[in-house]
């Protein structure tokens, strides 16, 4: 499954790189986490509950970052385990590029699940994904205190 957008975040690139690297603001962001936290230089521990619809399980895994170029790019791929549910994995590019004083930030992902995740159906996990990502950008925004504009699909 592949998913993602363009947004338009209304801070400078520096803040918005910042904001994407600081725990607290990506737990506030993050619809359902319960904990994030630096586990090393380039990993996050993460715990969050998923809303499928019909189910909530609770993915417990590490994310990790990958080909860095500070305030303008990195790829975050990560794995969870949610008990009974089965595994989730995926990755994501993230790229920021200036807008004026603005952020134009590109997010790219695929990711994918196993076991009693997958009996749910390919529409509800696609759809829940895209929410998942709609919020965390939505929240993200109001967590900087900025303004963060969907400019549809990359």
């Amino acid at each position: 499954m592949r998913f993602g957008g363009r947004y338009r975040v209304a801070a400078g690139r520096m803040a918005v790189w910042q904001a994407l690297n600081d725990p607290e603001m990506l737990k506030a962001a993050i619809p359902g986490c319960s904990h994030i936290g630096w586990s090393g230089p380039a990993t996050l521990d993460l715990e969050i509950a998923v809303n499928l619809g019909v189910a909530r399980p609770v993915f417990k895994g590490e994310l990790e970052l990958s080909d860095v170029v500070p305030a303008r790019t990195y790829t975050l791929s990560g794995r969870g385990k949610g008990g009974l549910m089965g595994l989730a994995e995926g990755a994501a590019d993230i790229a920021l590029s200036d807008a004026g004083t603005e952020t134009l930030l590109v997010f790219t992902a695929h990711g994918g699940a196993s076991g009693r995740i997958m009996t749910l159906g390919r529409a509800i996990v696609g759809n829940s994904a895209q929410r998942i990502i709609d919020g965390f950008f939505e929240r993200f925004g109001e967590a900087m205190g900025v303004a963060v504009v969907s400019l549809g699909p990359e």
